[in-house]
């Protein structure tokens, strides 16, 4: 078996290489799958990035969204066989999915949505698992009242074009989600936000509507840049999550006053962990492969990318740096 993958040039850490692996072992929970088609990320990016400082000694491949059909199995894998069809978002300290096979934890793994080709399955979820984490397991908005209110900053990305949906089928809460664009307002419309608000002025657009604070907050961008403004619009004893990573302290004084809780979602905590509860994640993404097939929520794919090279992965990285994705990128290989 030839394995071939794209992996960052020690050398030239900023550039991309085409090496070729040595078949991997299943350990005893792993999958070995043949991957058919990677999304990408702004994970992706942010790891080249912190690779590009810090240098490497051997090429890294990056990748962990991915669809892929499996070849073999662990010793103590269950509900996965050689043949069936796979979707997962892997594991930020294993090898990723920018190559032809892949070991994947069948416990982070679900099986592939029937209704879905290989580049739309990869779209989803690394994106469905940070939206159904941070909605359910982290604010909880599946056990708030109907009079409560979710903000959702950046409905029209890849984690809030499924955050939208989930919310309003699982939850009683008004979502409100923030876009500029006109494609991008239609888009959040499109997959059921009850509102949608200018992100630029959020205080302003919500008081057009009669609103001064909200119950819950998911931040899917900026958080440095949105502080000031989510801290002054969260509801006393209201929640925030976010997603995004701040390089400045956060000034927590409003919080505090208003006993209002911060959480932060980190997709990849309960694989890199090894969490009691790492299941979890194959368990979520088979509740959403079972939406998927019956039409309640679509996939966030909008770029098709043929063929894993330098060429496409580097196009790909080029398109999510350039931060005005609607949805999903995926290479088809």
């Amino acid at each position: 078996m030839t394995i071939r993958a794209i992996a960052v040039n020690p050398e030239k850490p900023d550039r991309f290489i085409e090496i070729h692996p040595e078949q991997p072992t299943p350990g005893e929970y792993d999958l070995l799958v043949e991957v058919k088609a990677a999304s990408v990320n702004p994970v992706d990016t942010k790891v080249h990035k912190g690779v590009q400082k810090s240098g490497l000694q051997q090429p890294r491949i990056l990748g962990w969204d991915a669809s892929g059909v499996v070849l073999d199995v662990g010793s103590k894998v269950s509900g996965f066989k050689a043949g069936d069809e796979v979707y997962y978002a892997g594991d930020i300290t294993r090898p990723g999915s920018n190559t032809t096979h892949q070991l994947i934890d069948a416990r982070i793994t679900g099986h592939k949505p029937a209704s879905l080709n290989w580049a739309e399955a990869a779209a989803i979820p690394l994106t469905a698992l940070t939206a159904w984490e941070g909605l359910f397991d982290r604010l909880h908005i599946d056990q708030a009242a109907e009079d409560k209110t979710l903000l959702i900053v950046g409905g029209a990305g890849g984690v809030g074009s499924l955050a939208i949906p989930f919310a309003k089928l699982h939850s009683k809460v008004k979502v409100i989600a923030t876009a500029s664009r006109p494609d991008s307002v239609q888009w959040c419309k499109d997959r059921g936000a009850d509102l949608v608000i200018n992100y630029q002025d959020m205080p302003a657009e919500l008081d057009k509507q009669g609103l001064k604070q909200v119950d819950y907050i998911f931040c899917l961008n900026d958080t440095d840049g949105h502080w000031d403004t989510l801290a002054q619009l969260i509801a006393p004893q209201g929640q925030i999550c976010t997603i995004v990573e701040n390089e400045k302290p956060l000034n927590m004084d409003q919080l505090k006053l208003k006993s209002a809780a911060l959480h932060w979602e980190f997709m990849y905590t309960r694989s890199m962990y090894t969490t009691p509860d790492i299941a979890r994640q194959g368990e979520i993404l088979n509740a959403t492969a079972k939406l998927l097939d019956e039409g309640k929520i679509t996939t966030s794919l909008s770029k098709t990318l043929q063929g894993l090279s330098v060429e496409t992965l580097t196009e790909a990285h080029r398109l999510v740096l350039e931060g005005h994705m609607r949805g999903k990128v995926v290479m088809v290989y």
